[in-house]
């Protein structure tokens, strides 16, 4: 029964209908099917399977998978408060495009994903600048900054990541706030996420969950 749930959710939101993948869960729920093996058999899964999909054959588009990460942010939001157990989340991370760049579209993928995955995720949004990111990670307890960025001159740019890592140097804050780099610049260079002052970066969503979860488990060590 799982994987059929699996099977015409994934359908759905490969034909980008919101409302059929919505139904899909309403239906597994009043079959029995738990919230948390919603979030953990279907959702995540199907998001997964999408990220498969537009890395090794092209079958996926952009605007499917953001589609998907909106739909999957939106159930788990619905379904998390509804677990028999409070689930233990990951960790904390802000995350939002540097100053300078104005393309939000990975940065939300990556939120939806992340949401899914047990995160909080505090978005502070596009265009920001350095100061905030540190501000916000200090406000809300955040052990990661996330840091998008679809332009070179936005990814090694003096109000970039560079000056993230300065301040957080500056405060003291090395040891407790770490820095996570995404975007197209990094794809073509692999070293450039040291060259900014990062720590890691991720090519895709669901690996960049596993990146962040890393480096919280280095914080908490």
């Amino acid at each position: 029964m799982g994987d059929a749930h699996l099977s015409a959710y994934y359908d759905a939101v490969f034909d980008t209908d919101r409302d059929r993948a919505l139904a899909v869960v309403k239906r597994a729920l009043d079959e029995g099917v738990s919230p948390e093996e919603v979030i953990f058999t279907i959702v995540v899964p199907c998001m997964e399977k999408m990220i498969g999909g537009m890395m090794t054959d092209s079958l996926v588009t952009l605007s499917q998978h953001f589609l998907a990460s909106q739909i999957a942010e939106e159930v788990a939001d619905t379904l998390i408060p509804r677990f028999k157990t409070a689930p233990e989340m990951q960790g904390h991370i802000v995350i939002g495009t540097s100053f300078g760049d104005f393309h939000g579209l990975g940065k939300k993928i990556v939120s939806g994903c992340l949401r899914a995955k047990m995160f909080q995720v505090t978005d502070v949004g596009i265009n920001v600048r350095p100061e905030r990111f540190v501000e916000e990670a200090l406000a809300v307890g955040a052990q990661v900054i996330g840091i998008s960025s679809m332009m070179v001159h936005t990814a090694v740019g003096e109000h970039g990541p560079r000056r993230v890592r300065e301040l957080l140097r500056e405060q003291g804050l090395e040891d407790r706030i770490r820095i996570v780099v995404g975007g197209a610049p990094y794809r073509f260079h692999d070293t450039l996420y040291r060259e900014v002052g990062a720590d890691a970066w991720g090519v895709t969503a669901i690996e960049g969950a596993d990146v962040i979860a890393r480096l919280i488990r280095e914080i908490r060590s």
